[in-house]
């Protein structure tokens, strides 16, 4: 009974979690039957631990530890996967962001893991009541640490015209890049769309200046609002320029859908990545403790 709650719930937190967007993998059949399957693994995993422990059967620990060396293999997966497409993408997610997808799909299983574990052992030290209640408390928890910050908790995203001073190319009043062939011109003015990211605090500020942070804001922006490009148009190329005395982000695209609102509800929905996040503040708070 035990390693059958510890199952069922560990699946369910899985399948909670396995949400497909606009930003991540996967996306596909396929995609899924693997992630699902890889979560009852992970299930399973958790809920036979403390059972197994209580028979006796203390070879069952091994089976954590080797769960740890396979769910590594998945970040692996999610980077070859995701890498490989690179190539077929007209505004690529960049290193970064495929690292940050291939960690969260890791984690996911890790949590599953613990669910499954705290159900059954619940179930199995106490009661099923118990279990079932450590396994609502667990899901709550769980849920809340698979959140990611998004760029709307630490910029501020605000619409910015598009304008030229003879061939450059300006959104509000940070340079974006040179433009020589008026037709060019006229199609930029005429579908481009631009925004400012000003950031909240130093924190932000170290953020924003994150190149993968910026390709992968391209990147989310234009699956949503498409690229009004081919193949070998740098001048149509979504761009983001940095003022370098504010802070402040200036982000150009044009889209196939010139939707200003839906740009910056989009930009604010990008996730904050692990390797972008500013660190000026505890750098600061580092070299005080030190003096």
């Amino acid at each position: 009974m035990a390693i059958g709650l510890g199952i069922l719930a560990g699946l369910a937190m899985r399948l909670y979690l396995l949400r497909s967007d606009y930003r991540q993998y996967p996306s596909y059949p396929h995609g899924f039957i693997s992630h699902l399957a890889l979560g009852v693994v992970a299930a399973f995993i958790g809920a036979v631990a403390v059972p197994a422990l209580l028979s006796g059967e203390f070879t069952a620990a091994t089976f954590l530890a080797l769960a740890a060396q396979q769910f590594r293999e998945v970040r692996a997966m999610e980077r070859t996967t995701l890498g490989n497409l690179e190539s077929s993408e007209l505004v690529s997610r960049g290193p970064a962001y495929i690292e940050g997808i291939a960690r969260v799909f890791e984690a996911r299983n890790y949590l599953v893991i613990a669910v499954a574990l705290l159900v059954s052992g619940g179930a199995a030290l106490v009661t099923v009541e118990v279990g079932v209640a450590m396994g609502i408390v667990a899901f709550v928890a769980a849920s809340f640490l698979a959140q990611q910050e998004s760029m709307g908790e630490v910029a501020r995203v605000e619409p910015a015209p598009l304008s030229f001073d003879g061939p450059g190319l300006y959104v509000g009043d940070v340079f974006i890049m040179n433009v020589g062939l008026q037709a060019s011109r006229r199609t930029i003015l005429e579908h481009g769309l631009g925004a400012i990211l000003a950031p909240k605090n130093d924190d932000a500020r170290d953020t924003l200046a994150n190149d993968g942070q910026r390709q992968a804001i391209l990147h989310d922006v234009s699956v949503v609002l498409g690229v009004r490009r081919d193949v070998d148009e740098p001048e149509f190329t979504p761009l983001m320029r940095r003022d370098l005395e504010s802070g402040r982000l200036a982000l150009f695209i044009v889209p196939v859908e010139p939707d200003v609102e839906s740009l910056l509800r989009t930009v604010e929905r990008v996730p904050v990545l692990e390797s972008s996040r500013g660190r000026a503040l505890k750098a600061k708070a580092g070299r005080k403790a030190s003096d």
